[in-house]
């Protein structure tokens, strides 16, 4: 089973990942995949904290993530990804074999003064944007959609990849 969502959000496990977006998504697992949060216990910690209720996490770095993906150690899960970046899920699909069904661009870094705007929240810099085709190109249909009760806009339809 595996992977049954992702969500690109660089506050990664937050209010509305945790109310909204992990209930829907179904899963079993929320995990966060970010290196400098899972090397740091006190930002680790807290974040574990506001997990959804019900669900297990897992806050690992992406070396750890592609390692126990690789081991089958998710395959009777079902796996919702949050991560800072889409290099992470592409990583995940060419190094640990995962299949990515969709992924959700929430909320970017500087998403007013940095690459083209997608939305009023997320923008997307010149060199992610060959990593979105290549996602797309492999099966992984990308929206741009902040909370769930917004309307998904399919990445294609807001910038030329």
């Amino acid at each position: 089973m595996s992977i049954v969502l992702g969500r690109i959000d660089y506050r990664l496990l937050h209010g509305i990942v945790a109310t909204m977006w992990a209930p829907q998504s179904g899963a079993q697992r929320v995990m966060v995949i970010d290196d400098k949060v899972a090397n740091d216990p006190v930002i680790k910690e807290s974040m574990r904290l506001g997990k959804p209720a019900g669900m297990a996490c897992s806050i690992i770095t992406l070396e750890t993530a592609v390692k126990n993906f690789k081991a089958g150690k998710y395959d009777s899960h079902k796996v919702f990804v949050v991560c800072e970046n889409p290099e992470t899920f592409l990583a995940l699909q060419e190094q640990a074999g995962q299949k990515i069904p969709r992924i959700v661009v929430g909320i970017t870094r500087n998403n007013k003064t940095e690459g083209t705007p997608v939305s009023s929240r997320a923008s997307i810099k010149d060199d992610q944007k060959p990593v979105y085709k290549k996602l797309i190109e492999n099966g992984t249909k990308v929206d741009v959609q902040f909370t769930t009760t917004d309307k998904a806009e399919p990445l294609e339809s807001k910038i030329s990849l």
